[in-house]
């Protein structure tokens, strides 16, 4: 009897998670937070091709953890590596990332939930280009509202972040020129939408969602910015384990930037109930 229950409120689990699944974005983060008690073991693979640095194919690869560590906290750690700075592979970056859900109100296939995060990051790549990105280009703080409307197969989401640059240089703006970028506001906005199955039966159906995404920062240091569209397909096995493929390209900007157009790979599993519930 036991067992029976048991497989009942795992099947419900899985459930609900592929029920969120048009609202896991490629390139941004859904205010929606992992199953309580779950962890995800994410890997993360950018690809620029000719860098217009080294004239030569480059890439960089992060590994994290994500712990579902209750029905509103979802903690992240990890850190990356790659030659996109350097002609060798070598180490990047650590970092660290926290989101709580604020608000949630649920109705029949449909949900709104509105959630913070703040996030951290250390790298030793060289302080280049004006862009700001805290996957192992910067070192620095970042925090973020982030707003998502599911709506039958259709996923929407709106994010706000205003990020800190942590550098020596900061103390004495003469060490380069023109001037480096330390304080940026990101705008995001991204959608989802649920192709397959077109009727939810079993939670081992392979889940099929496209992406799209818009992709806004801008400096507030010396006004540069950019806007990137960043189209994806991700499958869904099991219900557990997500494979994503997405395709970044900017629509306009003048900031200066390390690329404009780059790919992203990425492979993530997720093993619910991980983490005991305590008696």
């Amino acid at each position: 009897m036991k067992k029976k229950v048991g497989s009942l409120l795992l099947f419900l689990q899985l459930a609900s998670f592929a029920a969120l699944a048009q609202e896991l974005y490629v390139f941004t983060e859904p205010a929606s937070v992992m199953p309580a008690r779950s962890l995800t073991v994410r890997s993360r693979t950018h690809m620029m091709g000719e860098n217009v640095m080294y004239d030569r194919f480059t890439f960089r690869n992060g590994l994290q953890l994500i712990a579902g560590l209750s029905g509103r906290w979802t903690m992240k750690v990890g850190g990356s590596w790659g030659n996109m700075m350097t002609y060798a592979v070598k180490p990047e970056s650590i970092g660290f990332y926290s989101r709580y859900r604020l608000l949630s109100t649920d109705d029949v296939h449909r949900h709104f939930r509105l959630a913070a995060y703040v996030e951290g990051a250390y790298t030793a790549a060289p302080f280049d280009h004006d862009e700001v990105s805290l996957m192992g280009d910067k070192s620095g703080v970042e925090a973020g509202i982030i707003a998502t409307r599911l709506t039958q197969r259709l996923a929407l989401s709106v994010t706000g972040s205003h990020t800190q640059v942590l550098h020596y240089s900061r103390k004495n703006a003469a060490l380069f020129d023109p001037a480096r970028t330390f304080q940026t506001m990101q705008l995001s906005l991204s959608g989802g939408y649920l192709v397959f199955p077109r009727e939810y039966k079993d939670y081992r159906q392979t889940n099929l969602n496209i992406y799209t995404e818009l992709l806004g920062q801008r400096s507030l240091d010396n006004s540069r910015y950019y806007v990137d569209m960043a189209p994806a397909l991700q499958l869904i096995f099991a219900s557990r384990t997500k494979l994503n493929l997405g395709y970044r390209f900017q629509l306009g900007g003048t900031m200066n930037r390390m690329a404009q157009r780059s790919w992203l790979l990425s492979l993530e599993s997720t093993w619910l109930g991980f983490f005991k519930k305590r008696a």
